[in-house]
């Protein structure tokens, strides 16, 4: 599994990165953006799913 952002919707609400730490973090202008590769393991796929499903803009994407 693989996780994304659309840049173009985020709005920067950070919810993404409230809910899954080790998969989003904040770029300089406070909006979400993907922590490496994109690469979710196993542990973190329940937090991946959380984090799509509370993104207002729905700008995460599972890949």
């Amino acid at each position: 599994m693989k996780v994304r952002i659309d840049s173009e919707r985020c709005q920067g609400h950070g919810r993404c990165y409230d809910l899954a730490p080790d998969l989003f973090g904040e770029d300089d202008e406070g909006y979400g953006q993907v922590i490496g590769e994109g690469i979710v393991p196993p542990d973190n796929e329940r937090a991946a799913r959380l984090a799509v499903s509370n993104c207002p803009e729905r700008a995460i994407e599972i890949l």
